[in-house]
């Protein structure tokens, strides 16, 4: 039975478990866990042996020729036997799974690790890295949404040729770094008055003020304003911008290597491009940041060819009675959705407590 804090996201809404009679339904349940386990197609006399049921092979293979009929199961390549679809895997987790419980041990590892001196993106990095060792799966940790982010200082300093690094602060303690590749090369010096500049002009004030005034200023007459004026809006046009933007911590990709397919392995190298850029990846997050309790993406369902192959598993977290962001993990289709789903719900539930606590 689906336990009530998961919230899935239906493939075929058409095609449902109605379909199927309450024999289909076990032998199909014990057919997507041994696919889940083993990762080998699985033949009739398999089932009729092992299902738990007093069924001949020939009944067994009655059923799964229903099953593969309505689109629940397959036979890879020339195979004797079936593996599950992803209509077949959200039927499993809609309706058959039985999750596990989340030990004590895991609940007090994450409570370990957490100090009150952690920055919030210390804490998000702390939570995507736990997480992925609890799932052995690639997770993912959106920051803390602020409603209003602003900016409080920054400063830059020169590196080798036209780079410059860029620190940035904002709103309390949330301190941003980016190195910038500048049109010519700034001295020292230039780069501290302009950093001063704009901290006594703009310190203080909402981050998308200061951006739009910055755009401003970089689109006025040139001629009429000083040398400093023109460096500093140079330079902070870089720095700023995608500042004060929700990113996301991701960790644990390795372990998708551990589980794929040679034949996956193109699919997997643009996945780890998507991790790289994380637009989509955000994207798919930020539809999650409102939704009541786990949400499952399987396969097709995310919206993104780059997951076809994979489940996506999220789950919000809140500070101050509020949605600020979303933690997930990222696995094949064929992940351990019964391990894997309580401990991302318990997982957003602590990283809440650890949030509000803080505040």
């Amino acid at each position: 039975m689906k336990p009530s804090f998961i919230k899935s996201v239906p493939i075929k809404p058409e095609v449902g478990q109605e379909l199927l009679s309450d024999r289909s339904q076990q032998l199909l349940k014990y057919l997507v866990e041994s696919y889940i386990r083993d990762g080998q197609p699985v033949g009739s006399k398999t089932l009729a042996q092992n299902c738990g049921l007093s069924l001949s092979s020939a009944t067994v293979r009655n059923v799964m020729a229903d099953l593969e009929a309505h689109g629940y199961i397959i036979s890879p390549h020339t195979s004797a036997g079936r593996v599950p679809t992803p209509q077949a895997y959200r039927l499993f987790v809609d309706s058959l799974l039985t999750v596990e419980p989340v030990l004590d041990g895991k609940l007090s590892a994450f409570q370990s690790r957490i100090s009150a001196d952690m920055s919030p993106i210390e804490l998000m990095e702390m939570t995507s890295n736990l997480l992925s060792s609890l799932t052995s799966q690639a997770c993912l940790v959106t920051l803390p949404k602020c409603e209003v982010v602003q900016f409080r200082q920054v400063e830059f300093l020169p590196l080798s040729g036209s780079r410059v690094l860029v620190i940035l602060v904002l709103n309390e303690q949330e301190v941003q770094n980016r190195i910038i590749h500048t049109q010519r090369i700034y001295s020292r010096k230039e780069l501290e008055l302009a950093a001063e500049l704009i901290n006594k002009r703009y310190a203080g004030q909402p981050l998308s003020q200061v951006k739009s005034s910055i755009l401003q200023g970089m689109h006025s007459d040139k001629d009429r304003i000083d040398h400093l004026m023109r460096t500093a809006m140079d330079v902070a046009s870089q720095a700023f911008e995608g500042a004060g933007q929700n990113d996301c911590v991701v960790s644990g990709q390795a372990n998708l290597l551990e589980t794929a397919e040679p034949d996956s392995m193109p699919g997997l190298k643009d996945l780890f491009d998507a991790f790289q850029h994380k637009k989509d990846l955000l994207h798919l997050m930020d539809r999650c940041i409102e939704a009541d309790g786990v949400q499952i993406y399987i396969g097709e369902e995310a919206g993104y060819e780059v997951l076809d192959d994979y489940s996506v598993i999220t789950a919000p977290y809140h500070s101050g009675g509020r949605s600020v962001g979303v933690l997930g993990v990222i696995g094949p289709t064929r992940m351990a959705y019964e391990r894997v789903i309580p401990i991302v719900d318990l997982t957003a539930r602590l990283l809440s407590l650890a949030l509000n606590e803080r505040s």
